[in-house]
């Protein structure tokens, strides 16, 4: 009996997320800028979930079983970047400033070296 109470407690936790999270959550809608350029949002989206239950008898009626149960969700919701097209078809990534730790500057380093070492040769040159 308190597996089907189990379900509907973690049925209601997903349902209530789905209510408020959909694809256009993490990849939103484009927006049309006058100017021709096209800008959609990049969110990133984190979830949790806590579900418990226990069956305990009574003293009062032998045999009876109750059931206690309860559930939490939790979600986040972060924009992290924006796509933009331009109208020659040109795309970028404009990444949003949020606190970086080292490892995220290292990686930015890395992800953007390639650009970096052309523009120092072209100096050199």
């Amino acid at each position: 009996m308190s597996e089907n109470k189990m379900s509907d407690i973690i049925k209601a936790s997903m349902d209530g997320i789905r209510a408020f999270t959909d694809m256009d959550t993490v990849i939103g809608n484009a927006i049309n800028t006058p100017s021709g350029v096209t800008v959609i949002p990049v969110s990133k989206v984190s979830m949790g979930i806590a579900t418990g239950g226990v069956d305990y008898g009574t003293k009062r009626i032998p045999g009876a079983q109750n059931f206690g149960g309860g559930g939490g969700t939790g979600l986040s919701i972060t924009p992290i970047a924006f796509l933009t097209v331009g109208r020659d078809a040109e795309v970028n990534l404009i990444h949003v400033k949020t606190s970086t730790t080292d490892i995220d500057r290292i990686a930015s380093l890395i992800e953007h070296s390639p650009e970096i070492i052309e523009k120092i040769k072209e100096s050199l040159s």
